[in-house]
Formats: structure tokens, C-alpha cells, sequence
């Protein structure tokens, strides 16, 4: 996960590896469309399961992992758009083979927070076949022991399909591979929780994909098993689409929808994971353009329907369930689910700066550092207001009340005050569920009514962890600086797509207000009284009572440089470098002479004078100075002293091609800018 997020900002830098980039992803991901949990130099890793230690553990990683994915995909088509197109029906992928394997329908439902088995079988044959092979005998392989490929396609609609499989209409992405596939401070809800902020970010790889196939007309080459899949789940969000246009979807057809949807996962999975594939065939893509189409549209209703009334978005919600219905239950709003639809390109301009609004005006919102808690801090329980059930409860249950007067306390406790508790022994429902076996009972309305009566206490279907318990990192009142960073990333985003529509808007000039509001917040704009620490140390949190703490900072400084380079303006598009620099600010030049020291591409150490009203930066390790002036223009000095003169601000793709291949013929880049292009103080 942390590799390729950060690989991220580094592609920027070296462009030409964006493919490989590409590659080492999508090789590492599994016939069900997860990730294992570590790449190392003997290839791909996972967890054993060993029975005598009761910390190993297993399951499947997918924090985040759309997302990241998609990021690679979005910079692939803006350096290199016709090589993405070309591996669409290129076979050179290969799927990892790792033994995990996700339960059927009726486990999964009986118990979804324990729905991983591990193959100890294939576990063995695996390891013979890396003493065999090397790193590929972790593949999925053929007959003949060579590897299984396929082309970019398949390995792009396996891990949507896989969410998908797993979709609450109105609920979000239910969360029960035990894996956290969101902010580790929320891991305590795997079984019980749904992500709306992995349907925020799969939105957007739905809308990539739509474009990105929709002009590669024709067919495609699947393996057999997933084409069945993908037509199977086309015809399920029809009749969901239908369902929808129909008004609000109730909880019985929410259930049939999860339910069909895990049931064609789950068909999918045990073929797969028993025999491997049987082939490939040819689909339409028209085909897969269509399941896009329903599964957006399903998307978009729920997004609609995960505004709250204060304005936010929902982040996380919990899923109830029976034989016959799907309930989604709320939780409290959270800044990673603003920055997931923010991210998510379905908001308008207009919806974009009433978010930010709403989020200002929050509870999240910490006035003395200028930006935003994870979460809503609040006042949790005391001691002896927990564990404690109402006399109305206690009197309505025949078999609690005839206990009490007993005095049988295996189940509740009285206290001197004549208060009810339930025994203190009790862990969880499961131990309770084992010391009502022991209570020789035939009223079972009156057992199954104390199940309910102690989820009324506790609650512990919305049981978040520390992010509703503790407060240090990633706990109440915790500032985590990688999340406001990827707001500030977010707030650009939304600012660049107004720009593109309307620059001179009121909503663009907003979000341009907006995105310096959130850079204010961050650490670097502070003193060190204000941010408890020397602003530009690498902390990764500030909790409420203490400055900046915990060293590490990795994400922040990915989306740091991502969002320096939108400020420069250093765009680019179909394979060209754009600039477009109407987010810097003209306080941001040079008042006086000075000089810009570097290293250039063959790691020497350069210096060259700068002017008034200049600046300069690299960009691929080429040397780009911004000038103030009249006219807009680029000129280009070569290596050989060739002098190149552009009349806008974009080179050709021959040039850009040079700077992304770092081909060490392109010497400096000077580029004038009119006063008018430049961002006035907000």
C-alpha cells in the first residue's frame, strides 16, 4: 500500500515508469481481485496462519486499493494515453496466487468477520513450485508451469468486480475481507461496516473506465469465469437500475440486490479458486461498457442519498441484516469520507464550495490549529455509566426478571443500588450467547430478546476502535497531517475541473480561496508555538493535548508535491507539458536578484542567476524558470544551443516526450508568464 501511494508523487519525476509502475500492481493482485501483503525482492508475500501463535494472522489487503490503482492509470493517460489503450488486449499480466480463500454466501453472511480460510494445500504446492520456478511459482500458473496471462482489461475489472460483490445499495462497500480497506482507526467494524469512501473512489474508477473503453470499441479477450461474472453483475445492477428509478429502494430489495451480487462473487471465487481458469473467450466490450453504466448510476443514487443534514457526507455506516432485509445504520461524519467525494468527481463546482462550507463550520474544524480533526471530538461515558440496563428493559424480559428474583446473576448483575449489569465476565455477545446455553430455559423469545438488550447497551455493531475511544493518534480530537494533505489535493482537483468550465466563476474563485485555506492549516505555515514542534519536522499527528507528534509523514509529503506542482501549474495532457499556473501567486516571485542552485540529470551541481519577478524549479531534473512578462511564451534551450520559441505556454509532445525520457538534450526551459495568468492574493 505505502509503496505504491508514494510511487504516486514519484511518477511525476519519471514519467517512462509509470508502465512498470502499472505492472507491479495490478501483477501482484489475486483471481478475486485483492492484494497480498507484501512485495518484496523474491516477489510477492503473505501472512502464514500458524495455530500456536495467536497474533498471526491473515486476510486480504485492499486498503485503498482502487485508488491507487486509478492514480497510476490517470497519469498513464496524460503522459502516455495510446500505451494504455494498447495493453487494453495485451497479454503480458499475470494474477498472484496466493491461498487465501473468501467464504461462501451462507458463511459470509453467518459470520462476516470471520470469512477467510487459509489452503494449507495449496500453501505446499506453492512452496514446491517456488523451489521449482523462483519468485514465479507464487503466480497463477498453467498446466505446463508457465505463467497465466492476460491482458489489462481482466486485471482491471477484477478488483471493481470484487467491491461490487460487496455493495450496499445506499450503504457503501460492506467490509468483511478482515482487512481495513479504509483508515486504520476504523479496523474495530470489519463484518459490521460499510465504506462509503471506497464507493466514493470506486465512482471514480468506474467514470475512468467508461471513458477509457468506450474508445476501444470491439471485443475483448476474459477469462471464461470472470466474462460470466461481469455479465452476471450487469444483469443484477439492471434490475437494481430498475428498482432505482422507481424512488427509495426499501430494505427487502436491498437485500435480494446484496445478496444476488454476493452470490455471483461467490460462484466466481469457488471455481476459480478450485480449478483455476478454463479458458478465455470474447466479450463485446460493449458489454462491460453497460455494467459500468448500472453500477455508476447505483453508485451515484447512494452518493446522493449519504448526504447528511448538516451537510457532510457519510464515511462509514453499519449494515443490519436478516433473512429478508439490509438496514443501514449512520455514524458520525468524518473528514476521510469529505475528502473521498470530494476525490470522488461527482460533485459540481457549487456542491464542491458548499461542502467546504459545511466542513468549516463542523465540529471537525480546530480553530487553534486552522484545520480539521479525523472525527468530531466528543465526551465519552464514564465508568459508572456503562454496563448499565434500564429497569423497563429488565422488567419487559420474563426470564431476566425471573433470574433477578432468584438470584441467579449468570447473566445480570444487581448492584447495591439495585442497578442491572451484565456480568462482568462477558467478553462479547459469544460469551453471552454460551452462558445462556447453560440457563435452562424454554422461553427462546425471552434469550433472543437479551441478545438485543445487549447490543442496546453497548452498541458494539459501531464499535470504531480508537477513532471512538482513545484519544492519540488517529484517535478523538487527532489531526492525522496525510488527510488534510489529501483535502488540499482534493480541493485543487475540484478547483482545476471549475477552471476548466467557467474560470471566472464565483465557485472557481472559491475553491482557489478554499485550497489556501486548507495550506494554512498545515504544519510549515505555523510557528512552533503554534504547531507544538519545528514546523517542519516529519510529524504525522497532532492529538488535542500535546504539538505535533509521532515521526513519519510519507503520505503528506506524496500529496505535498503533487499539489506544488498544480501551484506551478506544470499540466499535463495527451502527452504534453502545459503551463498553466493560475493557482501561484504573484507574492511568490522574486523581488531582488538571487540564484537557483541544482543537480541536473547527470548529478551535477548547477546554478543559475535569477531576475526579479522570476522564480524557477525542476521539473524530470530540467530546469524551469518562470518569468514575468508581457506576452506569453516558452522558449526552449537545447544542449547543442539550439534555441526553441513557442508562442503559448505548452511544448510540443516531441520536447515533453525528451523531458519525461530524461534524454539530457533539453538543457533549460524559460517560460514568461503575463501578470493576468497569475492568482492574486485570495
Amino acid at each position: 500500500r505505502d509503496i505504491f501511494q508514494n510511487w504516486e508523487a514519484l511518477a511525476l519525476s519519471y514519467p517512462n515508469f509509470i508502465k512498470s509502475f502499472i505492472s507491479k500492481f495490478i501483477n501482484a493482485s489475486t483471481i478475486d481481485g485483492y492484494n497480498p501483503y507484501r512485495i518484496t525482492k523474491a516477489g510477492i508475500d503473505w501472512e502464514l496462519l500458524e495455530e500456536n501463535d495467536a497474533w498471526s494472522n491473515i486476510g486480504y489487503w485492499g486498503d485503498h486499493q482502487i485508488i491507487y490503482l486509478l492514480k497510476f492509470l490517470e497519469l498513464s493517460e496524460k503522459y502516455q494515453p495510446q500505451q494504455l489503450k494498447a495493453l487494453l488486449n495485451t497479454e503480458i499480466f499475470s494474477y498472484a496466487n496466493v491461498p487465501y480463500e473468501i467464504e461462501g454466501v451462507d458463511k459470509l453472511f453467518a459470520d462476516p468477520k470471520n470469512t477467510v480460510i487459509f489452503n494449507n494445500h495449496k500453501q505446499s504446492i506453492i512452496e514446491q513450485k517456488v523451489a521449482q520456478l523462483g519468485s514465479d511459482g507464487r503466480l497463477l500458473l498453467n498446466a505446463d508451469n508457465s505463467v497465466y496471462m492476460v491482458n489489462l482489461t481482466e486485471k482491471l475489472l477484477v478488483p471493481l468486480l470484487a467491491k461490487l460483490g460487496n455493495l450496499v445499495i445506499d450503504g457503501g462497500i460492506w467490509l468483511n475481507t478482515q482487512r481495513p480497506e479504509w483508515n486504520d482507526a476504523n479496523n474495530a467494524i470489519v463484518g459490521t461496516g460499510l465504506s462509503m469512501v471506497t464507493l466514493y473512489y470506486m465512482r471514480r474508477y468506474v467514470a475512468f473506465l467508461q471513458q477509457l473503453l468506450k474508445g476501444n470499441a470491439g471485443n475483448v479477450t476474459l477469462s471464461i469465469e470472470l466474462a460470466k461474472w461481469v455479465t452476471t453483475t450487469a444483469q443484477i445492477l439492471q434490475e437494481a437500475s430498475i428498482i432505482l428509478d422507481h424512488g427509495v429502494i426499501s430494505s427487502e430489495d436491498r437485500n435480494k440486490i446484496l445478496r444476488k451480487l454476493t452470490g455471483a462473487a461467490a460462484e466466481y471465487r469457488t471455481t476459480v479458486y478450485k480449478n483455476g481458469f478454463s479458458g478465455k473467450t470474447i466479450l463485446e466490450s460493449s458489454l462491460i461498457v453497460e455494467m459500468l453504466d448500472v453500477s455508476l448510476k447505483a453508485m451515484d443514487k447512494s452518493i446522493t442519498n449519504n448526504l447528511r443534514k448538516d451537510g457532510l457526507y457519510n464515511a462509514y455506516n453499519i449494515i443490519n441484516y436478516t433473512n429478508h432485509e439490509v438496514n443501514v445504520e449512520l455514524l458520525y461524519p468524518m473528514l476521510e469520507g469529505q475528502v473521498a467525494v470530494l476525490s470522488s468527481g461527482v460533485l459540481s463546482a457549487k456542491q464542491a464550495v458548499s461542502l467546504l462550507d459545511n466542513l468549516y463550520a463542523s465540529d471537525m474544524f480546530r480553530e487553534d490549529q486552522k484545520t480539521f480533526m479525523l472525527y468530531p471530538d466528543r465526551d465519552l461515558a464514564g465508568f459508572e455509566s456503562k454496563n448499565s440496563i434500564s429497569d423497563v428493559l429488565v422488567d419487559g424480559n420474563a426470564l431476566l426478571t425471573l433470574m433477578v428474583k432468584q438470584g441467579d446473576r449468570r447473566i445480570i448483575d444487581v448492584d447495591a443500588k439495585g442497578g442491572y449489569h451484565f456480568n462482568a465476565n462477558f467478553e462479547n455477545a459469544g460469551v453471552l450467547v454460551a452462558a445462556l446455553k447453560s440457563v435452562d430455559s424454554q422461553d427462546s423469545e425471552a434469550v433472543a430478546d437479551i441478545l438485543k438488550i445487549y447490543e442496546v447497551v453497548f452498541n458494539h455493531q459501531a464499535f470504531t476502535g480508537r477513532s471512538g475511544t482513545m484519544f492519540g493518534y488517529e484517535g478523538l480530537g487527532s489531526i492525522y497531517w496525510h488527510m488534510v494533505s489529501k483535502l488540499l489535493l482534493a480541493v485543487q482537483e475540484n478547483y482545476f475541473i471549475a477552471l476548466a468550465q467557467d474560470p471566472t466563476s464565483l465557485e472557481t474563485h472559491k475553491l482557489a480561496e478554499y485550497y489556501y485555506k486548507v495550506r494554512e492549516g498545515i504544519g510549515f505555515n505555523k510557528t512552533p508555538d503554534v504547531y507544538g514542534a519545528f514546523p517542519t519536522d516529519p510529524y504525522s499527528h497532532t492529538p488535542k493535548q500535546a504539538g505535533a507528534q509521532q515521526p513519519g509523514m510519507t503520505g503528506q509529503v506524496k500529496e505535498e508535491i503533487l499539489t506544488r506542482f498544480g501551484e506551478l501549474g506544470v499540466i499535463i495532457k495527451n502527452g504534453q507539458i502545459r503551463f498553466q499556473p493560475s493557482l501561484l501567486k504573484v507574492t511568490e516571485f522574486l523581488v531582488g536578484n538571487d540564484h537557483f542552485e541544482f543537480i541536473n540529470i547527470n548529478s551535477e551541481h548547477q546554478k543559475i542567476a535569477l531576475s526579479p519577478k522570476s522564480l524557477a524549479f525542476t521539473y524530470c531534473q530540467v530546469p524551469v524558470i518562470y518569468k514575468v512578462a508581457d506576452l506569453a511564451e516558452v522558449i526552449v534551450t537545447m544542449e547543442n544551443g539550439q534555441n526553441i520559441k513557442l508562442d503559448s505556454l505548452a511544448l510540443t509532445t516531441e520536447l515533453s516526450g525528451q523531458i519525461f525520457g530524461r534524454s539530457d538534450q533539453i538543457k533549460l526551459v524559460i517560460v514568461s508568464i503575463p501578470l493576468t495568468m497569475l492568482l492574486k492574493e485570495c
